[in-house]
């Protein structure tokens, strides 16, 4: 019995030093372990898991588009308030994909890339053949910026207008809007002001937006600096724009808009947007969940599209008007167009005011990205902008009525994307689940080690105990020796010596 205790005691202790080490081992080696993984597989290497993503994104992205109808065109000619009316959403299928990746001996990579754009139909409210009427941007684009000109110039566009049979207001398919339509109007404005416009032939919101690329991108690899992985060093060659009138606001700040360096703290992320010619900062708003993976989500604060009164850093984006909405005239061409949020969401309400048919909202016009912190790569987001158009009664030239000052919204658009399908299945079981297990298992162990090392305790000090008490117990003693085969002869000897007495 004391032998078998003791066995029992041993092999307890021995299972709970097992459980103890392996468990130590874990907390210990498990999260350098997942950390270690983490960092081999965000870096922008050909070997690491995430550079096929990183290179041909498998994530469906879609564009939806959303226009402005004007419904008043000749009350507003007479400076009547514009009333519009939402039209869409217009969906597009986004696929995007990078060419000319180039590897650099200073830890950065440089490429292209470029997006294509299909017409879904399924999903869309509408088709591109619907008619709608929207303001003649081009034409209302030019007379502002020609206000400042001579009159007689003035004059002369006005009747080159009137020949061409050009109005304020335009009546043409969401397909012609977006992607261009001829209009003789931009020879003519290149006749008479060379190098005003370098469109030639064709018009068009997003005709640049199409099969394009968003310009050259050079951005760290991450390969000897994980915390500069994805971080832009430079774009077409540029360390900083020159669009504005700040160093702080041509500064390039941030990654290129796709993926962040690992293990990100819940404050804040930056990212160069060629559309918007400027870096932007969302700010850290909560935590969450998307399908079982942990996210932090980051959404734009109010500043920022304030105008200078309001936050002073973004004097540089000036000349500003009211907050809500930033004049990006530097780098389109010098048009008077503004971007901001849609329907206003977040500007100064004399914006939304000045036009009917608005409705901010937080739901429907905040953009957000989830991201999951431990790697930096975005499982959902939705980007929103608004394009706009300053337009109003340009003296001599005779199209534009008697327009009244406006901030005149055209579309609203969102890009968004979430992963899915058999990427998130991969993303959830490496990055996730295993690194979960890992530490569900070390305190499993950790756990179990202490009662088996204390029952091994408990068992053996019961045997010390047993032993002490009965030291004379038939059941610690050696058994008694068993009959031999000389008993017979012993019995033999003792009746002849009885049979001997007796004679």
């Amino acid at each position: 019995m004391v032998a078998a205790g003791r066995r029992v005691a041993v092999g307890l202790g021995a299972v709970g030093a097992v459980c103890l080490l392996l468990g130590g081992c874990l907390l210990l080696a498990g999260p350098a372990i997942v950390k270690e993984q983490v960092l081999k597989n965000v870096r922008i290497d050909p070997s690491s898991i995430s550079f096929n993503m990183w290179r041909d994104i498998p994530v469906p992205f879609y564009l939806t588009v959303n226009l402005f109808e004007v419904q008043n065109p000749q009350e507003v000619l007479q400076g009547a308030k514009p009333k519009v009316n939402q039209r869409g959403p217009y969906v597009y299928r986004e696929f995007k994909y990078k060419t000319n990746i180039t590897f650099h001996d200073n830890d950065t990579v440089s490429y292209l890339e470029y997006r294509q754009l299909f017409f879904r139909p399924d999903l869309s409210n509408g088709t591109e053949d619907e008619y709608i009427v929207m303001p003649n941007i081009l034409m209302l684009g030019a007379a502002v910026m020609m206000e400042n000109l001579p009159s007689f110039v003035k004059l002369l566009l006005s009747g080159a207008l009137a020949g061409l049979k050009q109005e304020a207001f335009i009546n043409r398919t969401v397909g012609e809007i977006l992607w261009g339509y001829e209009d003789p109007l931009l020879d003519t404005i290149n006749a008479l002001v060379p190098g005003l416009i370098p469109y030639k032939g064709k018009f068009g919101i997003f005709i640049e937006f199409n099969n394009t690329n968003s310009g050259l991108f050079t951005v760290n690899t991450g390969m000897k600096n994980i915390s500069q992985v994805h971080m832009v060093d430079s774009w077409n060659g540029l360390k900083k724009v020159n669009y504005w009138r700040t160093n702080e606001c041509n500064m390039i700040n941030g990654t290129a808009g796709e993926m962040w360096p690992p293990y990100m703290s819940p404050t804040s992320l930056e990212f160069y947007s060629p559309d918007a010619c400027r870096s932007m900062t969302l700010v850290y708003e909560q935590s969450g969940k998307f399908k079982g993976v942990p996210t932090y989500r980051f959404v734009a604060p109010k500043t920022l599209f304030a105008n200078g009164t309001d936050y002073p850093p973004n004097e540089g984006f000036c000349p500003c008007r009211q907050s809500g909405i930033q004049n990006v005239s530097s780098c389109r061409l010098n048009a008077p167009m503004f971007i901001s949020h849609p329907h206003f969401y977040n500007a100064d309400p004399s914006l939304v005011d000045a036009v009917e048919g608005l409705h901010p909202s937080r739901e429907e016009h905040a953009l957000f990205l989830d991201v999951h912190p431990v790697t930096g790569i975005p499982m959902n987001c939705s980007i929103k902008l608004q394009l706009n158009q300053y337009m109003k009664q340009v003296s001599g030239i005779l199209q534009t009525g008697k327009i009244q000052p406006v901030v005149m919204p055209l579309l609203w658009f969102a890009e968004s994307g979430y992963i899915d399908g058999s990427v998130l299945s991969q993303f959830y079981t490496n990055l996730v689940l295993i690194p979960s297990i890992l530490d569900y298992l070390q305190y499993i162990f950790l756990g179990l080690s202490v009662p088996l090392i204390i029952s091994a305790a408990l068992v053996m000090m019961s045997q010390k105990s047993s032993k002490e008490k009965h030291p004379h117990d038939p059941t610690t003693q050696s058994p008694p020796p068993q009959p031999s085969e000389t008993t017979p002869l012993l019995q033999d000897t003792g009746t002849q010596s009885q049979d001997t007495a007796e004679a």
